[in-house]
């Protein structure tokens, strides 16, 4: 008799160890029907888990009788999509990140809890054969009423709860529409479908679009556009012919935005244009709107996904064209976990499905423009505004010796009181939330700092608090000095509290509008505030930078700047091209249609030489002049780094882990530049200190071999388990 070998399964876990795990296959399973990308639920330790499935074998490198056995085989099909295994397989090797973990980042929560692949059920409305009978002219004095019934009618296969929320129908009319007999609910899988609604017309493009357009959809192979345009130049109804055009090959897109709060408005513009199902992935769906979204997609109901940086997993079925909007923005990395650029992954999904990806910003990163720059990218510019919009007037506004009124001078209160009496809206920036940085004792100089972190307290009067913004923890604020006992307490600095409160004097007669992260915390409060902006029910717009990416305010004709010197005079290499990118992407906000638009930015710095040239030339000769300073430093894009982070309660514990990393690259031939250990920026956060050492190397390959040969020097470590560490590949901040 002939042995028959075991049947192996190898499969990815969810731990912080960089390697995968066999399993022997549960008993009595069809082995015919198995395939990477299943679920399987595994004994590990004392706990069962659920992990993906990668290879099935018939070796291992431990005995066969020293390996446990699979619980179950939970799906019948891959949930982990070949093209989304491929991508993952790419990033746990590029960012060095266990690849349990990767696939774990890849899945909505209720999947990765084991719980079935099934679309969960949702309540529909349908008419009823009375209604269909019924005669419309009975209804002349109900027009609301008719209005819906003629609705219902033309959607035979129900409507959803989702798509009466959209259309503002309250409940209480559905309800009486079923008491009347006129309507009835049924239960059925939360499946998308089209919508019957009259799309709106596509927009008359001029040169420039119209070049972009036809150079995208000629694109039949793997290809990086750049859509270089100015604020205001029509990206988006670039973004919106071209996916026309794939749409019509039976195709889906996906729309990678950087925030939350761009979702709503960029789903209904979409909506408004095409009439496929298009779905929203964030972070602030329920975990049910989420997985339905995950399948919609899986199963090709849903035709475009417009997402956060996660959306890149999604599991597409006919994938066509990929669109990276405000490509250079931060919120595309993830800075803790798996430490992954969305932006970078996306490019990479484009290769591997041979299809086009298109990157769009009014101010591209310098690693994009370099890789234009080489050839790699092809760059598509749009050097005008669209329609009868103008590119707004720059005022540099010299606050030295000027006497400012909470941080605001008077040629800026003047300005705004002369656009406001013409009814037009006022936009303000300043990229600091709460009332005021600093709570001082005027007699000792004590400042209220936190004790986890190497920071200080900012003051917020609404709730009165002191406020960590970076361990979020909080205090009643003091009635005397911690350090004198005296009550000569002060707010020093400014934030948007202590700026709106200023212009509530200055301005009673008009509304203001404070967004940042304090005033949108409750789910929809965004949505609201940008409803009332389009409105016009507040004409004064106060916000950090959530304020600033993406936004069409129609209304606004000035923008001010409240503190432009934030950059100039940072430690970080990066600061002067996000300030920048954050100075002309807050202006952009400005003149956007056929009003002309301002924009005042106060400084103590005005004859900065590169102030002028972004205002005077153009961002490009901004971003050259940067590029030609990193070529000579050898940084980014011309040189590739990685960070160590290691933290602890003891901070010898944290440097001394990473000299022994140190230490261990004296092993290698290779030559690397290292730098450190040495404090990171802030020395200890939340109760820890922080230590990084960075690696620099002038190529990829390079960098990426000495990775792979040192991560498991590292795991022999013995003080490994005594400090929190991690590695960064590609960091955009060294926090």
């Amino acid at each position: 008799m002939k042995n028959h070998k075991p049947t192996i399964l190898r499969i990815a876990v969810p731990t912080p160890l960089r390697r995968s795990f066999d399993y022997l296959a549960p008993t009595g399973c069809d082995l015919t029907r198995l395939q990477p990308g299943m679920r399987v639920r595994i004994p590990f330790h004392n706990r069962q888990m659920v992990g993906i499935l990668l290879e099935v074998c018939d070796q291992s490198e431990f005995a066969v009788h020293k390996l446990k056995q699979a619980v179950e085989i939970i799906d019948d099909y891959p949930v982990v999509s070949a093209d989304v295994m491929q991508l993952c397989l790419w990033a746990a090797e590029y960012y060095h990140h266990p690849l349990g973990d990767v696939l774990e980042t890849a899945l909505p929560t209720l999947l990765r809890q084991g719980k079935p692949l099934a679309l969960s059920q949702e309540t529909y409305w349908t008419v009823t054969p009375e209604a269909l009978a019924l005669d419309f002219t009975s209804l002349n004095r109900s027009p609301r009423q008719q209005e819906l019934l003629s609705w219902l009618i033309q959607h035979p296969e129900g409507v959803s709860k989702r798509q009466i929320k959209e259309r503002d129908i309250p409940s209480t009319m559905m309800n009486t529409l079923c008491k009347k007999g006129w309507a009835t609910k049924i239960s059925k899988d939360d499946i998308l479908i089209p919508s019957l609604e009259i799309p709106e017309p596509a927009l008359t493009l001029n040169a420039a679009q119209q070049h972009a357009v036809t150079v995208i959809n000629a694109a039949e192979n793997f290809h990086v556009f750049l859509l270089d345009g100015v604020t205001g130049s029509g990206k988006t109804e670039v973004y919106l012919q071209a996916i026309s055009a794939v749409l019509a090959k039976g195709k889906q897109v996906l729309v990678l935005v950087p925030e939350i709060g761009l979702t709503p408005q960029t789903l209904e513009r979409f909506r408004k244009r095409f009439s496929v199902p298009v779905v929203a992935l964030h972070s602030g769906l329920t975990d049910k709107e989420r997985l339905n979204a995950f399948l919609n997609t899986q199963y090709d109901h849903a035709k475009i996904i417009i997402g956060t940086r996660s959306a890149i997993f999604s599991p597409f079925k006919n994938l066509g064209l990929i669109i990276v909007d405000e490509e250079h923005d931060l919120s595309f990395k993830q800075h803790d976990g798996f430490r992954y650029h969305a932006r970078d992954l996306a490019i990479m999904r484009a290769q591997s499905n041979n299809i086009s990806i298109v990157l769009g910003s009014a101010t591209p990163s310098l690693e994009t423009l370099c890789r234009t720059q080489q050839g790699r990218y092809q760059h598509l510019r749009l050097p005008e505004r669209a329609g009868d919009a103008n590119i707004p007037v720059f005022s540099v506004l010299d606050i030295r010796k000027q006497h400012l009124e909470e941080g605001i001078s008077q040629s800026l209160l003047s300005a705004m009181k002369t656009h406001l009496d013409k009814g037009d809206q006022v936009m303000l920036f300043l990229n600091r939330r709460g009332f005021a940085p600093v709570f001082m004792c005027h007699s000792c100089g004590w400042m209220a700092k936190c004790q986890r972190c190497d920071s200080r307290l900012t003051y917020h009067s609404e709730p009165s608090r002191l406020h960590c913004h970076h361990c979020d923890s909080r205090r009643s604020i003091p009635k005397k000095c911690d350090a004198c006992g005296e009550n000569d307490l002060q707010i020093i600095g400014l934030g948007t509290e202590r700026l709106e409160q200023a212009l509530q004097k200055h301005f009673p007669n008009f509304s203001i509008a404070r967004i940042d992260r304090d005033s949108t915390q409750r789910k929809g409060s965004m949505e609201n505030l940008l409803e009332k902006i389009q409105s016009g029910e507040h004409q004064i717009l106060i916000g950090t930078q959530m304020l600033a990416k993406g936004h069409h305010f129609p209304n606004v004709t000035l923008v001010g700047i409240i503190d432009t010197d934030g950059g100039f005079f940072s430690s970080d290499f990066r600061a002067l091209e996000r300030m920048g990118q954050l100075i002309l992407q807050v202006a952009g906000r400005a003149g956007r249609v056929s009003k002309p638009g301002t924009v005042v930015l106060q400084t103590h710095h005005p004859d900065h030489p590169l102030l002028h040239q972004l205002l005077r030339e153009s961002y490009h000769f901004f971003a050259t002049t940067l590029l030609q300073e990193r070529a000579q430093a050898l940084l980014p894009p011309y040189a590739f780094l990685a960070l160590f982070r290691a933290e602890a309660h003891d901070a010898e514990q944290a440097h001394q882990f990473l000299q022994h990393i140190k230490k261990i690259t004296d092993t290698f031939a290779e030559k690397m530049s290292i730098w450190g250990p040495v404090a990171a920026p802030m020395a200890k956060r939340s109760g820890r200190y922080r230590m990084q050492l960075l690696f620099q190397a002038d190529q990829r390959p390079l960098l990426q071999r000495y990775l792979k040969k040192l991560l498991p020097e590292i795991e022999k470590i013995p003080s490994k388990h005594q400090v929190r560490w991690s590695l960064d590949v590609d960091p955009l901040e060294m926090f």
